[in-house]
């Protein structure tokens, strides 16, 4: 099997082992198949050979009848020659029989020497596509890094000329017309930034390098800091954006900041997203058990129950004709959640609104 020689991946693991499990069985049936076959071909010999001593002895019953008859002086010779015609038959026979199980285990041993050879040739040529397969996401890895560094430089730098222009507006004849386009330019570049950093992250966590730096904290002043951030986007929409309830504890907990701010930013957008003007959006968080939950709700369109797993795949859309993202965000929640130790789930009926609802372990 090929996992000795390529890198660590829970994918290769199950390839290999359902590669292993498959010629395993393959073997047991072709085993069942052959035993099989030989004993239908040897079922049809016998059955041959009754035949064949059936007629045999109805013959030889008619010659005993003409015998006693004509020549009663012959009946000793005649029961000597069948006496050596019958061991001539049964040496036949046992020969016949010796022949078909040697050439029935010399095609077992010849199977047995090249189903191997045909299993390594199998595996290298697996090997060697995976090893082309490393080079080529360890070449598209590296560029992409490049690139993304680059665009992101290159969009700051044009959201930062646009802010500046919009700062230069002061007394301009058609002031608001050019702030409303910079405002527009800065927005276009926030979700082009965006839209890369997710690409860089999918990129991260197929590699297995996801970035992570968990310290202790409280996750209450995150939940607000993320329902902040995001009032302006609600708001755009005539959508009430607030945090549900007053936390009075301490949500105490280990994790990354930065990540787990993106994941609730995350899904309070798809839910911003998916809510129609006048809707609301719910954000809480709350101690269950030895679990922090955290649970964004919205009164949006819903998600149909067949499409409840679906929605943390990646590339995941709506319709075909949605394009409001690449469909990662939610892919990426999901890794960072399982991450920190934690499960996302939603739950949703359509038109009745959707929650989605995710844990994050309270100790280390």
């Amino acid at each position: 099997m090929p996992t000795p020689t390529t890198p660590d991946s829970p994918e290769r693991d199950l390839t290999d082992l359902g590669l292993r499990e498959e010629r395993e069985e393959a073997d047991r049936e072709m085993t069942r198949s052959r035993v099989a076959t030989e004993m239908r071909a040897d079922a049809v010999v016998e059955h041959a050979r009754e035949n064949a001593d059936a007629v045999l002895e109805a013959a030889r019953e008619k010659a005993d009848h003409t015998a006693e008859s004509n020549a009663p002086h012959l009946q000793a010779a005649i029961a000597e020659d069948r006496q050596t015609e019958d061991a001539t038959l049964r040496d036949e026979r046992a020969a016949a029989d010796h022949a078909v199980h040697r050439e029935r285990d010399a095609r077992a041993r010849m199977l047995t020497r090249l189903l191997p050879l045909e299993r390594d040739a199998t595996d290298q040529y697996l090997l060697t596509e995976r090893a082309r397969s490393d080079d080529a996401l360890a070449t598209r890895d590296d560029f992409l890094a490049m690139v993304s560094h680059d665009l992101r430089d290159l969009l700051n730098g044009i959201v930062m000329s646009s802010q500046f222009l919009a700062d230069k507006l002061d007394g301009h004849s058609d002031r608001e017309r050019l702030l409303l386009e910079t405002t527009r330019i800065g927005r276009y570049g926030a979700r082009m930034t965006r839209l890369i950093a997710d690409l860089v992250d999918v990129a991260s966590i197929d590699a297995g390098k996801l970035a992570m730096h968990r310290v202790e904290g409280d996750v209450a002043p995150l939940v607000r800091e993320a329902v902040d951030a995001l009032q302006i986007n609600a708001s755009a929409k005539s959508v009430s954006l607030a945090v549900r309830g007053d936390v009075q504890e301490a949500l105490v907990a280990e994790f990354d900041h930065d990540r787990l701010l993106q994941v609730l930013a995350n899904l309070v957008s798809n839910s911003i997203k998916f809510t129609p003007q006048g809707g609301t959006v719910r954000v809480h968080c709350e101690r269950v058990g030895a679990l922090l939950e955290f649970c964004v709700e919205d009164s949006g369109v819903g998600i149909p129950p067949a499409m409840l797993e679906s929605v943390f795949e990646r590339f995941w859309q709506v319709g075909k004709n949605d394009r409001r993202g690449l469909g990662l965000g939610l892919y990426i929640s999901r890794c960072i959640v399982e991450a920190h130790g934690g499960r996302i789930r939603a739950e949703s009926s359509p038109g009745q609104g959707t929650r989605m609802l995710f844990t994050l372990p309270t100790g280390p």
